[in-house]
This record gives C-alpha cells, structure tokens and sequence, in this order.
C-alpha cells in the first residue's frame, strides 16, 4: 500500500485528445464557465527568442496560440501571468491525428442547479454537445451527452 503522507499536488489538469483542440477548449470554457487560457505572451517571446519556431503557433480569436494545444482554466483559480497557464483546475486539448475510436475511459460530470439540468442540456446543446440517452436509475437521474467531438460527459 501506498503512503498518503505528504503534500498535496499543487495543480492539476485533465487531458483531452482533440482533432481541433482550440473548438474544444472554446465549447468546454462556454461549457463550464470557464476561461480559454492566452499563452500569447510566452509564445511572442518563445518566437521572439528562437526558442520555438512559428509552425508550432497558429493564430486564434486574433492572438497567438499554440497549434496543437489549447487550456481552459477555472476563472478563480490562480494563474501564471507570464505564461498564461493556469494553477489550479484544467483542461487541456491536444491535437491527435487520429479520431475517437471508442468509449471515453474517463468523462466529466457537470453537475447543475437543482431543478435545472433539463435547462443546462439545452444550453449545452446550443453550444455544440448533442444528447446520447436519458438515464433514471435507483441511484439518481442524468443525461448522457457527447461535445462536438463525440467526448461523453454527463449532465446530473
């Protein structure tokens, strides 16, 4: 058995596969709230310097992004200034060349205000996810739904 003892992960993220990760990172922060992080300051010196060349860079939204990455962070969670990452709760879309396959080994739940969740997933179906199937178990109710990339999540 593994030691519990010790300090905490400062941060986290959760990695997503993506054919367009900037179209995912915008429809997960519409989704949840949540800020598409602007990595443009580091980028222009990373260019600046010669430290990365421009083909890895694209420009979106009229500022410049990482081609095959893009984060999302919670809105009050800290933040490098510099770099634009975030510290604290993530999602991070990269570019895979090849398409989902099959069912997602992990998925987000998005949990709504009470008595609201048929009002969410209209929401979210107005953003781009699209309803998989209604589930009423002994243990709860929820939707099943796909992002714009076929990613399962749930609406509770």
């Amino acid at each position: 058995m593994t030691s519990t003892s010790g300090p905490a992960p400062l941060h986290f993220k959760i990695v997503i596969d993506a054919a367009a990760p900037h179209a995912q990172a915008d429809f997960w922060a519409a989704a949840l709230h949540y800020e598409v992080e602007d990595n443009s300051a580091l980028i222009e010196k990373l260019l600046d310097s010669g430290a990365v060349p421009a083909e890895l860079t694209v420009e979106y939204h009229g500022r410049r992004a990482w081609r095959d990455l893009a984060a999302v962070r919670h809105p009050e969670d800290p933040y490098q200034e510099e770099s634009g990452t975030g510290l604290g709760r993530r999602l991070l879309f990269q570019r895979v060349p090849e398409a989902k396959t099959g069912k997602n080994r992990v998925h987000l739940d998005v949990h709504s205000a009470e008595g609201r969740r048929e009002e969410e997933v209209a929401r979210l179906e107005a953003l781009g996810a699209s309803v998989l199937r209604q589930v009423k178990e002994p243990g709860g109710e929820w939707v099943v739904m796909a992002d714009p990339e076929g990613n399962e999540f749930c609406v509770h």
